[in-house]
C-alpha cells in the first residue's frame, strides 16, 4: 500500500501525511509541482521528527510517478459514487489524493482503477485532505491486514 499526493498545495498537510505514513508503515509519494517550496523546513512543524523516518519519494511529475508505480490507483474524491467503506482494497493499491484547491485533472481521474468518497452531510463540500487520507488509509490497511504489530 502507498499513499500518493498529487501536486499538494499545503505544506502542513504534506507533513501530516508523511507522519501518518511513518507511523503506519505506508510509503508516501509526492507528485510535483507542489504549491509551496518543497523542503524539510516547510514540513517541520506538522511532520515533526517523523520526516526522517517516513519513506518519501518525490516525483518530478505525473508521468514519472506512473512509470515508477503502475499499480492500481484508488482516487479519493468527492465525485465518486462508491463509499470508501464499501470498496475492496488490495495490498498493492496506491491511494491517491488530489490538490487541496482543485482535486485532480481529468486525465489523472481517468487513470484511477477505483474512485471512493467519504459520505458526508449534504451541505458540506469536503474534508481536509490529510483527514480524508487517514480515514481511507485506515480502512484499506484494516481490510488488507496491513497494520503493523
Amino acid at each position: 500500500m502507498r499513499l500518493a499526493l498529487f501536486q499538494p498545495d499545503i505544506a502542513g498537510n504534506v507533513g501530516t501525511l508523511i507522519r501518518l505514513g511513518a507511523c503506519l508503515g505506508v510509503p508516501i509519494d509526492i507528485i510535483e509541482p507542489c504549491g509551496f517550496a518543497f523542503s524539510l523546513r516547510a514540513l517541520k512543524r506538522s511532520g515533526m521528527d517523523y520526516l526522517q523516518t517516513g519513506e518519501v519519494t518525490v516525483h518530478a511529475d505525473w508521468q514519472a510517478f506512473r512509470l515508477a508505480h503502475p499499480n492500481r490507483l484508488v482516487l479519493l474524491t468527492t465525485r465518486a459514487d462508491l463509499a470508501y467503506t464499501s470498496a475492496s482494497y488490495h495490498p498493492d493499491d496506491i491511494l491517491l489524493v488530489g490538490q487541496e484547491s482543485a482535486g485532480v485533472p481529468d486525465d489523472v481521474r481517468a487513470a484511477a482503477g477505483l474512485a471512493v468518497r467519504i459520505p458526508m452531510q449534504a451541505s458540506m463540500r469536503s474534508l481536509n485532505v490529510a483527514v480524508a487520507a487517514a480515514m481511507v488509509t485506515g480502512e484499506a490497511l484494516r481490510q488488507t491486514g496491513g497494520f503493523a504489530g
